[in-house]
């Protein structure tokens, strides 16, 4: 039995969740992993298992402070799949992190004769 067309087009997305989970750190390097996990609607376990493959990578480290985590992201590291290979993370965080900081329409000064 095959899944209809209109079916899949709403069990798919754009981004995966590692990348989710990275553009949330690069928001807030101070973000707790559960705030990540109900953001996006995955169990913290899976954010944690993220975080780590993220970290083994070289795309984010991990610093205890207090009692909580502050990660940094190194923005010039690779993206992974070889088709993408010449661009770094970095790339892809200003693209969404510049959108969130550019001021909306609504709020923008216009100015007439």
């Amino acid at each position: 039995m095959s899944t209809s067309p209109a079916a899949r087009a709403t069990q798919w997305t754009f981004l995966t969740n590692h990348a989710r989970v990275l553009l949330h750190v690069a928001r807030d390097p101070d973000v707790r992993l559960r705030d990540i996990a109900n953001a996006i609607g995955i169990t913290e376990r899976a954010v944690q298992l993220i975080v780590a493959d993220l970290e083994a990578a070289g795309y984010l480290t991990r610093a205890r402070v207090g009692r909580r985590n502050r990660y940094t992201v190194d923005p010039t590291v690779a993206l992974r799949h070889p088709a993408e290979a010449d661009h770094p993370v970095g790339d892809l965080l200003d693209a969404f992190l510049r959108r969130e900081s550019a001021p909306t329409a609504a709020g923008r000064q216009t100015s007439r004769s």
